[in-house]
């Protein structure tokens, strides 16, 4: 009895509010928000925007940034954002009485197309400052993404070549006239190839092996017939150029900002199209190395990565030319305006110029890398801002000088043709340089922040390295 009459009491004195009916009891009630169709509206437009900014390299921070400060724009404060690599979602909170409006996009294509980057971030500025409803946003969005790329794809792999014959001479190669005009070849060959087995739908992996193995074979082709002097400088350019669309600036964004998950995808991607090169370059070297019954196409140690002129005073202009040459002809192939080309080719300059001084002050490569790429960050992060561009095309283009295609090479030939354990040693150095070159950018970015408005002039709020989107977190309330 005395059990039954405790639980009695219990009954009695429990809090009146846990007998108010299931949809009444503690309610939230969310923000005030448009209609619903509006709302699905609003949560689209952040998401192909995010879209653009996800297929031309741009970190997961900067998308959720962008993606945020869009559905706030237009009356959606409570919303989160989830980047992975392949796909964006995005929820709106509305309450605990109604259900999140849940969106998701898959992220499928990744062509890079600078122009459509920059017509997407001018968007987002009028976005911003409300100069836009949103049907006219999603509008001029839908414009800008279908609009045909803006000028014909031979001019981009005119671009390649010039870039391939620019590496070809800051490399090395200032003394042979037919070193560059072979790399230049080769590569407009290997883009060629590459745009038709790209029509046939081949695994951009295999692309990757045709293309090394092209360019291999073209290169040693031209040496065993006296053409060329040294295959291995028009190899590493060709290297170069295959591994300067890779998203080595957004993992090493992403893995600094905390998005490991997209950091660990574009890691993984990365990996398997550098694979995919090496693959094709150690089976060209291997052919190459029975049918010449000897190891041609080697380098001394004092090839690595110095403009060889006739004036020993001229190396130095030769490299920042060279730099500027190299930038700009891969801004150009990714289908850059003009100030972007411009301030590519400046950031491709003073990239070469730090690394070549650095260099010859005998400070290691891979420390000379990051620092450069440090003030490319710097640098690039105040004129971005300053021109109106995305930080990105400058960052990723200034980093294509620096990029390891000669100690690629050399690792690869190393244990290949000459069959040395030291190879591995070298693969690892080109890869401890990537990933010097991809955090010094994204620290030279966040350096230049306190400077954006004017120099001297500090933020009170520095909100991460950006290279795309909102500069400044947008305000959101948390209740």
């Amino acid at each position: 009895m005395g059990i039954t009459q405790r639980a009695r009491g219990v009954l009695r004195r429990r809090d009146p509010e846990l007998t108010l009916p299931p949809g009444i009891r503690n309610v939230v009630y969310g923000p005030a928000l448009p209609d619903e169709s509006t709302v699905h509206l609003v949560l689209d437009l952040g998401l192909r925007i995010g879209e653009v900014q996800m297929a031309s390299g741009a970190g997961a921070s900067d998308v959720t940034a962008t993606i945020i400060a869009v559905v706030s724009a237009y009356g959606l404060p409570h919303t989160e954002v989830d980047v992975i690599y392949t796909s964006i979602t995005v929820s709106c909170y509305r309450g605990t009485d109604l259900p999140p409006i849940t969106s998701l996009r898959v992220v499928r294509n990744r062509s890079i197309d600078y122009t459509r980057l920059t017509d997407v971030e001018d968007l987002l500025r009028r976005i911003t400052d409300n100069e836009l409803t949103a049907a006219e946003a999603y509008a001029e969005l839908d414009r800008i993404t279908t609009a045909p790329h803006p000028f014909p794809r031979w001019v981009a792999t005119l671009s390649w070549a010039g870039m391939a014959a620019s590496l070809a001479v800051l490399l090395g190669g200032g003394n042979s006239p037919s070193l560059p005009l072979i790399a230049a070849a080769a590569t407009a060959l290997v883009d060629r190839i590459g745009r038709l087995l790209n029509r046939r739908a081949l695994p951009f992996f295999f692309q990757q092996v045709v293309g090394g193995a092209v360019a291999t074979t073209v290169a040693l082709a031209c040496y065993s017939a006296n053409l060329l002097g040294n295959a291995g400088l028009a190899i590493a350019a060709s290297i170069i150029v295959l591994l300067s669309g890779m998203t080595v600036v957004g993992s090493m964004q992403d893995a600094i900002t905390g998005y490991n998950v997209t950091a660990a995808g574009r890691i993984a991607e990365l990996a398997l199209m550098s694979a995919g090169l090496i693959a094709g370059v150690v089976l060209s070297l291997y052919v190459g190395l029975r049918i010449g019954g000897n190891p041609f196409g080697g380098l001394d140690a004092q090839d690595l990565g110095r403009a060889e002129v006739l004036a020993p005073a001229l190396h130095l202009p030769v490299q920042m030319l060279a730099g500027a040459s190299t930038s700009a002809c891969f801004a150009l192939a990714s289908y850059a305006p003009p100030r972007p080309l411009l301030a590519a080719g400046i950031a491709g300059a003073v990239a070469a110029a730090v690394h070549a001084l650095l260099t010859l002050a005998d400070v290691h490569t891979v420390l000379a890398g990051a620092v450069a790429t440090t003030m490319v960050g710097f640098i690039g992060g105040i004129i971005a801002r300053r021109l109106r561009i995305p930080a990105l095309v400058i960052a990723v283009s200034g980093v294509a000088p620096l990029l390891p295609g000669l100690s690629t090479y050399r690792g690869l030939y190393e244990l290949s043709v000459l069959g040395s354990p030291s190879g591995v040693a070298t693969l690892m150095l080109a890869v401890a340089t990537g990933l010097a070159l991809g955090a010094g950018v994204v620290l030279g970015e966040y350096l230049a922040q306190p400077v954006r408005t004017r120099l001297g002039r500090l933020e009170r709020r520095i909100s991460g390295p950006r290279m795309s989107g909102p500069l400044r977190p947008t305000k959101r309330r948390l209740d």
